[in-house]
């Protein structure tokens, strides 16, 4: 049984930042692939950003680099995706997922059918 909690979204303007965080309750191990996606209305989920529990992989959507990271605390089983530069493009809802350590792998990262457990998202609306 595993929890995703995501917190941290809300209204920011453009050129500011927020801080995501994914609160993994009922994780054991790690070898696990954690990873944020964004929907925006009408649009296709996209990959964000991932990384390997323990294997220091990490993936970042091309339109993301350079402004935003992602990291994790080990000990809480918490990741944390911190944005800066937020521009309006970015607005959408963010959702925390998990799933096996491959799904960290360059080619997959961005796979929605490859995590298996998925939070209920936290909204990030960047507007003037």
């Amino acid at each position: 049984v595993v929890l995703l909690e995501e917190s941290g979204g809300g209204s920011v303007q453009p050129g500011g930042s927020l801080r995501l965080s994914c609160a993994v309750s009922g994780y054991t191990g790690s070898t696990s692939c954690v990873a944020w996606f964004r929907q925006a209305p009408g649009k296709e989920r996209e990959g964000v950003a991932a990384m390997q529990f323990g294997g220091g992989i990490t993936n970042y959507a091309d339109p993301v680099k350079g402004r935003f990271t992602i990291s994790q605390d080990n000990a809480v089983n918490t990741v944390t995706l911190r944005m800066n530069s937020l521009k309006v493009e970015d607005s959408a809802m963010y959702v925390c997922a998990a799933g096996p350590h491959y799904a960290c792998f360059d080619g997959n990262y961005d796979r929605s059918s490859l995590y298996v457990h998925w939070g209920k998202g936290t909204q990030v609306t960047v507007s003037s």
